[in-house]
């Protein structure tokens, strides 16, 4: 039975990477349990340190924090302390390499394989967003890899689409770490068929990582001689199990086992996915804030991490293994550089700075400065103004709303099975206008700059119309970009109490270009703000149809712009039929919630 020995232990020295940088603290042993001391040689220490979904974060952000750089120079001074204590440390990484920075996304993620072979990292679960490019892609970054990446239930398929049981990566790694045989296996969410385009996954088979975490456990049993198992996942954490509409992830993992020959033998899981800070109070999470102390998950006796994202925090786990029964001393989530606003507004370090590795940096230079060139390259052009200016576009329909609702249902449809029927926009997620010329991607992210995700739900007809009778009303941020549909909304409601959360009655006409049925299916696009209820949008979450695809809005409408080289802006005027109408009376106004004016 393994324990976790987090109060009562001498564990403030875990912060060493932040306070001992460039300093000569002798105190090596610091972290290190009075119970292993006293244990001597009987008494093994090792450091599992950790980061999951970096999301092309290879650079420090504009206001300096995290980046490679400087979370170099704090793994390397944890890998001094515990190699001075006698210990021995790994590096491992929980997936989500690719995608969310432009100046990475352009660069097929080349410099964060790069940084990370700096970095020195020893493995990597395969991440859903590993599959965003096609498999051409993945396997050159697995080249410039210098450490395996690691997924058990990814198997490849034969010519007629049959899996087979071959494997398309290592399953598993097993690494000596200060003379202990530890056993590595990788997992990749089954849900990721879902979420990235069909045609990049269309030659793989993802297995249920709960069946196949024992069929691992067994190979490892009858080939190899280790001291313990861990799993480096990408399922994601999710307390007391409860995964929502997602694919079940760590706790379900760990859980699996239990009544199972292999009971009790799964050590430890490091993971990412859902990009949270796993520190838990009682069954739910804690109020982590940086430099908060920082339980980690316990279930079925297996420890469960996760460092939340883009390399913001550096996990360190002090593990200790006397006689067969492993400890964890002390845990610590380590903030790179994080910062927060003073009293007087001004951002500061909320720990003391973490100074960039030189070495990374002049290695990295030259893909910051790339990307940055990048970003101003011509990828279309457009004869006139898309109007995006806040004034009009948050009170009328316009033809920028409707291009970027038309260019994500159009990517939905062309990636996933569903062909998309109408997409809705808030217009407060819409922050400027493109002028009339060229388009570059630097103007993309000026229109669309929160990196939202594109998702879409489908629903029938009666909840559709429930859904847009909800969504007609709103003004300001909120008020809705359609596109295309014609709806006869009835504004009684709106013009008795404007605070009226739906219209009385939405009468659609058509959708997708057919006539509107209640018990028909239709399938729309919108970005995972609204869907969670951002602008007061009803939450559409937890509907059994909706996927998130996890694709950047900025992305996909860069894409976009690369297949319409020539924008005419005729083609998204609101005028023309079969665009989206609001009407009262017969008469066109610009919302329903201005047909009292």
């Amino acid at each position: 039975m393994k324990k976790i020995l987090l109060k009562g232990l001498v564990a403030t020295a875990v912060m060493g990477a932040l306070t001992a940088c460039g300093s000569d603290n002798d105190d090596n042993h610091s972290y290190v349990s009075k119970v292993c001391a006293d244990a001597g040689e009987a008494c093994t220490i090792f450091t599992v340190i950790h980061t999951n979904d970096n999301h092309g974060r290879f650079w420090q952000n504009k206001d300096g924090e995290y980046g490679m750089a400087a979370r170099k120079t704090a793994i390397d001074t944890i890998r001094d302390e515990v190699e001075r204590a006698g210990g021995d440390s790994i590096l491992l990484s929980g997936g989500d390499i690719n995608t969310g920075v432009p100046e990475s996304d352009m660069q097929d993620a080349v410099p964060d394989f790069i940084g990370m072979g700096l970095l020195g990292y020893d493995a990597m679960a395969v991440g859903n967003h590993e599959f965003d490019n096609p498999l051409t892609v993945l396997d050159m970054q697995a080249n410039i890899a210098k450490f395996p990446m690691l997924a058990a239930n990814i198997y490849k398929k034969d010519s007629e689409g049959n899996p087979t049981e071959e494997r398309y990566f290592e399953p598993y790694r097993v690494f000596e770490i200060n003379g202990l045989q530890v056993a590595i296996i990788g997992f990749t969410t089954v849900d990721t068929p879902k979420v990235v385009s069909p045609d990049n996954v269309a030659s793989l088979h993802f297995t249920d990582p709960q069946v196949e975490l024992q069929n691992v456990m067994a190979e490892i049993e009858a080939n190899e001689q280790v001291d313990m198992v861990f799993a480096l996942t990408h399922m994601g954490h999710y307390a007391n199990g409860q995964h929502g509409t997602e694919a079940p992830g760590d706790v379900k993992l760990a859980r699996s086992l239990e009544g199972t020959k292999f009971d009790g033998k799964l050590q430890a899981i490091i993971g990412g996915h859902s990009q949270n800070p796993v520190c838990m109070e009682g069954d739910g999470y804690a109020d982590f804030k940086p430099g908060d102390d920082c339980k980690p998950d316990e279930q079925n006796g297996t420890f469960i991490m996760q460092a939340h994202e883009w390399g913001k925090y550096v996990g360190r786990a002090d593990f200790e293994y006397i006689n067969g029964e492993l400890s964890l001393a002390s845990y610590k989530l380590i903030p790179i550089n994080l910062k927060e606003e003073n009293e007087n507004e001004e951002l500061v370090f909320i720990t003391e700075e973490i100074e960039q590795d030189q070495l990374v940096v002049d290695a990295l230079q030259h893909y910051q400065d790339l990307g940055q060139e990048l970003l101003d390259v011509d990828i279309s052009s457009t004869d006139g103004k898309l109007e995006g200016d806040r004034a009009v576009v948050r009170a009328e329909q316009t033809n920028l709303g409707q291009l970027l609702t038309r260019a994500y249902a159009d990517w939905v449809t062309a990636n996933f099975e569903p062909t998309v029927d109408f997409g809705v926009m808030n217009s407060g997620g819409i922050r400027d206008s493109i002028a009339e010329g060229t388009i570059s991607y630097r103007d993309v992210l000026t229109v669309q700059p929160f990196a939202n995700d594109v998702a879409f739900v489908t629903m029938t007809g009666a909840e559709v119309q429930d859904y847009l009778a909800n969504v007609a009303v709103k003004t300001g941020g909120g008020m809705p970009q359609l596109y295309p549909m014609e709806m006869n909304v009835t504004c009684d409601a709106v013009e008795i109490n404007p605070d009226a959360r739906s219209a009385d009655v939405v009468q659609i006409a058509s959708l997708g270009g057919r006539e509107f049925k209640l018990d028909d299916n239709y399938t729309f696009s919108l970005i995972n703000f609204s869907a969670k209820g951002g602008d007061d949008y009803p939450v559409v979450t937890a509907h059994a149809n909706y996927i998130d695809t996890q694709r950047s809005d900025a992305s996909v409408l860069r894409e976009y712009f690369e297949k319409n080289p020539s924008i005419k802006v005729a083609d998204y005027a609101t005028t023309n039929g079969g665009h989206p109408k609001f009407f009262r009376g017969g008469s066109e106004v610009k919302s329903c919630a201005k047909a009292a004016d």
